[in-house]
């Protein structure tokens, strides 16, 4: 039967680049890959798995209980964070559990922000749930961040690369694909009956492929199964794992403009609301760019000058304040 042969894969190298010829100890993925009947790995514990398969009423139904099921979890403050989070990297399962559990919501609300992307609602929370998992095992309760700033950025970034993956992975032509599965028990067969692994020129003969031909499709098969192998043996971490996603900020880059954030908020409060908006506007707070004096006259109103005066004002009154002033020299 003739088959397309997926394999999701962050490599954008194509087989026919392969120019070294496979030493045959790299016959050993031939031998030992599984075939695609074998049963997939559980999902983690903490992950409720909804089936994609199933008819549309009851992943509805599921999805009502699940959502259901995590509303009954109550928030955590921010000393409960704290607290659990040490727990946690002390090892408490229990910990880890309740502070996974307190989160579930925060996955749903951003997984709501990628609907409709190519990946059903349900695969997009079972993602999301793999990041908090991360999150949580990543989570430093002294660094000061919030769980949820910290968490939101492994959620995104699991969510994002499922995405990606999606979208991204290669499709080996359906010859390649059977060519893969002809030689991989081709090779089993020659293995079982000499004892040993085959040479190169042994597999060549029986397969009555050229060695050309032979060293491409074990080098695509190489290819395919290269970034989904274990760094090792005693670990689940995949290489694919330990790639970066640059379209995405590293996670305390984004809790410490969060906190950075906070900070700011806290100091502008003593300024009058008229003060407030200048200053956001005149150095680009807010997410803002910032704007000139001419371009705050005309959106406020006023003339240059009294935006000007405002402006000068502020500033007075935070360089009075130690702690503003403290904080206006880091930012310096």
């Amino acid at each position: 039967m003739n088959r397309t042969v997926k394999k999701q894969t962050r490599a954008t190298r194509h087989a026919s680049k392969v120019s070294r010829e496979p030493h045959e100890e790299e016959f050993d993925d031939l031998i030992d890959f599984e075939d695609d009947e074998t049963p997939a790995a559980d999902a983690p514990e903490d992950v409720v798995v909804i089936e994609a398969d199933e008819p549309a009423v009851v992943e509805e139904d599921s999805l009502k209980i699940y959502l259901r099921e995590i509303g009954r979890h109550k928030l955590l403050n921010g000393t409960e964070e704290i607290e659990l989070g040490r727990a946690v990297r002390d090892g408490d399962a229990e910990a880890r559990g309740r502070l996974i559990q307190a989160n579930l919501r925060l996955v749903v609300s951003i997984a709501k922000r990628y609907n409709n992307r190519g990946l059903s609602f349900q695969d997009l929370i079972q993602e999301g749930g793999l990041g908090l998992i991360r999150a949580v095992e990543k989570f430093d309760p002294e660094r000061g961040y919030k769980f949820s700033t910290y968490a939101t950025w492994w959620i995104r970034q699991a969510i994002t690369r499922a995405l990606a993956d999606k979208s991204r992975g290669i499709r080996v032509p359906v010859h390649v694909g059977e060519s893969m599965s002809k030689l991989r028990k081709l090779v089993r067969t020659m293995v079982e009956e000499m004892g040993r692994k085959p040479t190169m020129d042994e597999i060549v003969v029986r397969s009555g492929l050229s060695r050309e031909k032979v060293m491409l499709t074990i080098g695509a098969f190489r290819e395919l199964l290269s970034l989904d192998s274990k760094l090792r043996d005693e670990s689940d971490t995949l290489l694919a794992d330990m790639i970066e996603d640059k379209s995405l900020p590293h996670p305390e880059t984004v809790a410490e403009e969060s906190l950075l954030s906070r900070h700011v908020n806290t100091l502008l409060s003593r300024l009058s609301s008229r003060e407030q908006d200048i200053i956001k506007l005149r150095y680009g707070l807010d997410h803002e760019s910032p704007k000139s004096l001419e371009e705050l006259s005309q959106l406020l109103g006023v003339s240059r000058e009294r935006v000007r005066q405002i402006e000068c004002r502020a500033l007075k009154k935070l360089r009075k304040d130690d702690q503003a002033r403290n904080l206006m020299d880091n930012l310096n």
